[in-house]
């Protein structure tokens, strides 16, 4: 296999053929991806003939560009096919290099650790010290090849597309992870928007006034939120020996068993989640944590306790839901008072399960715990107590603001994309797919663009009229989400 001359004659190709357009996704692109897949190559071990199917795939991946973005994968592996043969290649290795070009395809699907290595350095800017450079070509690029896509979109699609990113190997995530995350937290940084959203972001730094009255806004709600739990905590549950879930759970537990403080034991049990929230969140989501931890525990502190009631039902249904309240205000200020979900995004990275699993499984042991040391009915009660809780979290963070995803899939998508990008405001993800496959004629079909987008559930009505007034026939269909990756508790800010 004759890479080197392979590598001169590809080189003069994209020089002479790829428009200049494609100010990203031309030969300065190719040879950074070559480059990152040699260095990715060297520390996975790779033997000779694997690394040359490695450089070759990445010196081809993007060769497609020369007939324009669309499809152009598929290209790259015509065009493999057509021609690797005379620089030497034979048929399994062409098919393997088709292999891992065809996994390049974003949404990666690498299925082998060769795919896997091209993918992470195709990737590899993202974890770069000069993405900034880079992600400011993307964007040039993308006026050309997505005029949808608006100014006032783009930082709320890099920060989307960065979180839900990872790397395939772990040696590229040794090479990039760290400087990722930093590249991300720089993102939030700069920018403001909707975490699940895709509607107006704002990129210019927002007047003084406005400033002082979120924060205003969001002082009193956390406030609010600091008064609420300290009632529910002290009025309610402590009084009856009832226990809640996560890090206030753990704190109510050693509260009962050894008498020790309960407003200092939850500032010391946080204080590690709040540590570990300041990397994976970044330090302003960290800093309202504490803030908010701190103002809790001298809260439990200098509040009385007045035991508003003996009864474990009104206790369990209520305490939790006033518990519930304070922590969702909290959450709507851009803080929180647990840090149950930081441990639970740690663990998830090192298991297999999600992290609603990982905090249920935590609770669990928590409640099984309270049942062996106060009884099963305290444990009982103690779960009604958490329920009760999560569900206020829930309608005070969510509120008819409930996020839901729809997919869209109609032979009019072009006219329901432009709808739903600059009539409803909407960011959309689209998928390659075909349509048809009808009983009776299996065999018919057409490709088609499968539109996804995310809106509030109150604007749920006016996207079905939008769409049904382009196609009545658009299949459409709509779920609620509930636990998605890429944060640690869902929010409206950016920490």
């Amino acid at each position: 296999m004759r890479f080197l001359d392979l590598k001169t004659d590809v080189s003069a190709y994209l020089t002479d053929n790829v428009g200049a357009e494609y100010c990203y996704h031309n030969l300065d692109h190719t040879l950074q991806v070559l480059s990152d897949a040699e260095r990715i190559s060297d520390a996975e071990s790779l033997d000779d003939n694997s690394r040359v199917l490695v450089q070759t795939a990445a010196l081809l991946h993007d060769v497609g560009y020369v007939g324009g973005r669309e499809r152009h994968e598929d290209r790259s592996c015509a065009w493999a096919r057509e021609n690797l043969a005379r620089y030497g290649y034979e048929h399994q290795a062409i098919e393997a290099i088709c292999r891992i070009i065809g996994s390049t395809r974003v949404p990666q699907s690498p299925v082998d650790q060769l795919s896997k290595i091209v993918c992470d350095a195709d990737l590899a800017t993202l974890g770069g010290t000069e993405y900034r450079a880079t992600a400011a070509r993307m964007r040039e690029e993308y006026r050309f090849t997505q005029p949808d896509l608006t100014d006032q979109m783009w930082p709320a699609k890099q920060i989307e597309f960065i979180e839900q990113h990872s790397y395939h190997t772990q040696s590229a995530r040794n090479m990039f992870d760290a400087q990722k995350a930093a590249n991300l937290q720089q993102l939030r940084a700069n920018a403001v928007v909707d975490t699940l959203g895709g509607g107006a972001d704002k990129t210019q730094p927002a007047s003084n006034r406005s400033a002082l009255n979120e924060h205003g806004r969001d002082l009193a709600l956390t406030l609010a939120g600091v008064v609420i739990a300290s009632v529910a905590l002290k009025d309610f549950l402590v009084p009856n020996r009832f226990f809640d879930g996560g890090v206030t759970g753990l704190s109510l537990l050693v509260h009962e068993l050894n008498h020790w403080s309960l407003g200092l034991l939850i500032v010391l049990f946080n204080v590690p989640m709040i540590i570990a929230a300041h990397f994976s969140a970044g330090s302003r989501f960290a800093m309202r944590m504490l803030a908010g931890v701190v103002m809790l525990g001298v809260c439990l502190e200098v509040m009385p306790s007045i035991p508003a009631t003996g009864d474990k039902l009104l206790v369990s249904v209520f305490g939790g839901a006033l518990l519930g309240i304070g922590v969702g205000l909290v959450m709507r200020a851009g803080a929180a008072l647990d840090g149950i979900e930081v441990l639970a995004l740690y663990t998830l990275r090192r298991t297999s399960f999600t992290i609603a699993e990982i905090i249920l499984g935590i609770n669990i042991m928590i409640f099984v715990f309270a049942g062996f040391a106060f009884g099963i009915e305290t444990a009982l009660y103690s779960i009604l107590t958490y329920f009760s809780a999560s569900r206020c979290i829930d309608y005070m963070v969510e509120g008819l603001e409930a996020f839901t995803g729809v997919t869209i899939i109609s032979a009019k998508s072009e006219e329901i994309k432009h709808q739903l990008v600059n009539n409803l405001g909407r960011g959309i993800t689209v998928y390659k797919g075909e349509r048809g496959f009808l009983p009776g004629s299996y065999h018919v079909s057409t490709d088609c663009d499968i539109i996804f987008t995310v809106i509030t559930r109150l604007e749920l009505r006016k996207l079905k009229n939008l769409i049904a007034e382009v196609d009545p026939n658009a299949f459409v269909f709509a779920s609620a989400i509930k636990d998605t990756s890429g944060g640690i508790i869902s929010r409206k800010h950016h920490h």
